[in-house]
């Protein structure tokens, strides 16, 4: 028997690509693989078909009422198959219902308006690594507390419990980190925590997004329940500031690495948005990608998965197939159009990449402005990667700069 190829690929460097990427878009863009679980599921590499994939509306997020292929190497499967992930619906007109009702608060008009709290946070979060003395580790010092202090404002959440947020996070994202045991701590505690926070706010509303679902009625009058409230404060909560604080770091690093792209965005500061766009879409420390449940049977560049199948799409080698982007392979600061697939596509589209957009164009301009000289303190070579998680990033990045 032939034994399958383990799912995320290991690669040593921090900001490169595994080769198996290129190497399954050539020769098997559509190609099964055994998950940190030991379960099979089907690894799908090219853009069009990840595009494909993931806007068909037949297909959603396996839950644990599927008898989908199990992420994490625990009982459970982790969190993506969790009882948690089914509170939420997950397709038709009650996903569309619950995502215009959280979309509402990530529009254009009201990122705008936080931009200017963003950036002051930004400006503090710096004032206080340059007054400690370089060099300073900016995932620390940067990277983690900015995108937790947006998320929790958005919330209604003290931000002085963002380390509990972090355990509980990495604990519910884990593959391999965490056992069975202390993923069901996590997600008891943050759960209890979560729906302390909601009783709160029922009895005292604020101006956060809590406050509005808490207050919010459905077509048939009735409100949101509190299990549906607590899975989406959790959601929130983990999406807010796991990926964008990775996200802020790893884009730091991919433009220091080589510092032509630092200092051509210091020259020319209006390439930041599409300098933005493309480290994302260069990310090749994305994590494990976005899985769907076929409920029917596809094709799929001339294979047919049958109905039962777990799609694992990954984005990341998505957005460096050279059938669609020229020069993939290369951080192109000035490139227009970037279709990249970092946040998704289709029904489940990360709802939140406005805000990610937002933080990662301030915190970007910020340390353009205020630490000019700014560069690694160590090697490309020694930044070191996030394990365990289905989440990429780096577990540091340590930077110095001159004032």
């Amino acid at each position: 028997m032939t034994q399958l190829p383990r799912f995320p690929f290991e690669t040593d460097a921090a900001l490169e690509p595994p080769a198996e990427w290129a190497d399954y878009q050539n020769r098997c863009p559509v190609a099964k693989v055994r998950l940190a679980s030991g379960d099979e599921a089907t690894l799908v590499t090219r853009y069009e078909d990840v595009k494909s994939v993931l806007a068909d509306p037949r297909f959603t997020r396996p839950t644990a009422a599927d008898n989908a292929a199990r992420v994490a190497d625990t009982e459970s499967g982790g969190l993506f198959n969790s009882e948690m992930s089914t509170v939420l619906p997950q397709h038709g007109e009650g996903h569309l219902r619950w995502r215009r009702m959280i979309g509402k608060w990530f529009t254009a008009k009201r990122m705008n308006a936080l931009r200017p709290a963003i950036e002051a946070m930004a400006e503090q979060l710096v004032d206080d690594m340059v007054a400690k003395g370089s060099p300073a580790d900016l995932k620390a010092a940067l990277g983690f507390p900015l995108p937790v202090w947006v998320i929790c404002d958005l919330l209604g959440v003290p931000d002085a419990d963002r380390d509990r947020f972090a355990h509980w996070s990495d604990a519910l994202l884990s593959m391999t980190r965490y056992t069975q045991a202390e993923m069901d701590l996590a997600q008891a505690e943050f759960a209890g925590y979560m729906a302390t926070h909601i009783t709160a706010k029922r009895a005292e509303p604020g101006d956060d997004l809590l406050s509005a679902l808490i207050a919010e009625t459905g077509p048939d009058g009735a409100p949101m329940s509190d299990p549906a409230l607590i899975a989406t404060g959790m959601g929130l909560l983990i999406a807010g500031h796991e990926t964008t604080a990775n996200m802020i770091v790893k884009m730091t690093a991919m433009l220091l690495a080589d510092r032509r792209h630092w200092e051509r965005l210091l020259a020319e500061p209006a390439l930041v948005r599409t300098a933005v766009e493309e480290t994302l879409r260069l990310d090749a420390n994305a994590g494990f990608g976005m899985a769907r449940y076929l409920t029917e049977d596809i094709e799929i560049a001339g294979t047919t998965l049958p109905s039962g199948t777990t799609a694992v799409c990954s984005m990341a080698a998505a957005n460096r197939d050279e059938r669609v982007f020229t020069a993939a392979s290369e951080l192109d600061l000035g490139r227009s159009p970037n279709p990249h697939l970092a946040f998704g596509a289709g029904a489940h589209a990360c709802l939140g990449q406005p805000l990610a957009r937002t933080e990662l164009q301030v915190t970007l301009e910020v340390l353009l402005r205020r630490l000019p000289s700014l560069e690694l303190a160590v090697p490309v070579a020694e930044l070191r990667k996030v394990e365990g998680l289905a989440v990429g990033g780096l577990r540091e990045l340590p930077v110095r700069w001159r004032l």
